[in-house]
């Protein structure tokens, strides 16, 4: 068991940024602070739009979008792609996942590029979504 200091405990933050929707019962991000950096941990994020209407039929312009709700979540806590250490992707068919990448690349630093796990499901939260991304990131405080 890790124990953290009460301290750190405390400072824990539930964020939810206002240009990507908002679903009750989740936070968006929780950030945690780990001294001289803040470790981000965003939701899985989906192809839904801020009035939460899902985006795409297909799985590039569905992979796009999600991108974006990440890039706005990390913008909101003053951070971006390249502070991304470990994606975990969940999609409903793995024989895309090219088109996927082709997306994905356009997005994370492929140079040093992320860990990554890689997931095909039964099913999302809804039949016509095929992709859903989680994040961790880590930042430095400023």
């Amino acid at each position: 068991m890790i124990a953290f200091g009460q301290r750190n405990v405390d400072m824990i933050q539930f964020k939810n940024a206002d240009s990507v929707f908002q679903i009750k019962g989740l936070s968006q991000v929780v950030e945690v602070p780990l001294g001289a950096s803040r470790m981000l941990i965003l939701s899985g994020q989906v192809p839904v739009n801020q009035k939460g209407e899902v985006v795409g039929s297909d799985i590039r312009t569905q992979s796009r979008q999600v991108f974006q709700n990440i890039q706005s979540v990390l913008e909101y806590c003053g951070a971006n792609f390249n502070d991304i250490v470990k994606l975990g992707i969940f999609t409903t068919d793995i024989s895309k996942i090219a088109e996927f990448r082709e997306v994905r690349d356009q997005f994370i630093n492929t140079t040093n590029p992320p860990a990554s796990s890689l997931l095909e499901v039964k099913g999302l939260f809804r039949k016509d979504v095929f992709i859903e991304v989680e994040v961790t990131a880590i930042v430095k405080n400023k």
